[in-house]
């Protein structure tokens, strides 16, 4: 892969999936621009960054706050006077059941999962299109292809990331804008811990799978070549990639067989 002087601006990168693109990428020489809420800990991420750290800067931000995130993009463009690659990887997930989730709680959900990732992404759009090119990559899920318990509108945000990132796919794809949609599955990151419950607490524990999955690591290796390959759609994790085609080829009986499934 070479992504050496590529410019990429990358969303949730203090932790997780998005931490592990960060090194993955800097190691490769690329230009960063890094965000998630938590500056002090955006700042220790990129004290990790042994290759220029100079090509690292710390831009933070609130995917929740819709009306913030144009001003942000026009602050992240003017930092190198262009984004190549812009890494949707910022958003929450949930354990709570739909008949106890407030509803103030699912609106944060969809607000930092999916309009966080459109608003950023139609900022740039135009700039993009202007410079003769780029590239959205937006970091869905399994669940994003199927429903399960405790997830729902978790599994909603991410079902609407790809019926939109797919019409816009469509729109530009005579435009030099790649769109790529990845869809990890279980990988081992804390976003179980910070996961949400029905009144907007966090969660606090480990999900068992999530626990025994895909290295973080492991899986920002598998996005980056799907990112070189101008992959549309890529599954990444271990057998439970496989529900995406039961799912397809025998739905009832992935029906019967997830509302049994252990689901923590």
């Amino acid at each position: 892969m070479n992504f050496k002087n590529k410019i990429v601006w990358i969303t949730g990168a203090s932790s997780g999936i998005g931490e592990a693109l960060v090194y993955a990428l800097n190691h490769q020489g690329a230009k960063l621009i890094i965000s998630s809420r938590k500056a002090e800990t955006l700042y220790k991420v990129k004290q990790h960054c042994k290759k220029n750290p100079l090509d690292v800067h710390v831009l933070p931000l609130d995917l929740e706050q819709k009306e913030t995130l144009f001003t942000k993009a026009e602050d992240a463009w003017k930092i190198y006077g262009q984004i190549d690659i812009l890494m949707n990887a910022g958003g929450i997930s949930q354990r709570s059941q739909v008949i106890e989730t407030d509803v103030k709680v699912e609106e944060k959900i969809m607000n930092t999962n999916f309009w966080g990732s459109v608003y950023l992404s139609k900022a740039l759009l135009p700039k993009m299109i202007e410079k003769g090119g780029g590239h959205l990559v937006v970091i869905s899920s399994l669940v994003g292809k199927f429903g399960t318990q405790f997830r729902s509108t978790y599994s909603a945000s991410k079902h609407a990331l790809h019926g939109y990132f797919d019409s816009l796919r469509c729109e530009v794809y005579d435009k030099g804008i790649e769109v790529s949609i990845i869809c990890p599955g279980f990988i081992k990151t804390n976003v179980t811990i910070n996961s949400v419950t029905a009144n907007g607490e966090k969660y606090g524990l480990m999900d068992e799978n999530q626990a025994n999955g895909m290295s973080a690591e492991a899986c920002a290796e598998e996005i980056l070549s799907a990112i070189e390959k101008k992959k549309e759609e890529v599954l990444i994790g271990g057998k439970e990639k496989l529900g995406v085609y039961v799912k397809r080829f025998f739905p009832k009986f992935f029906s019967k067989k997830i509302r049994k499934q252990k689901v923590t």
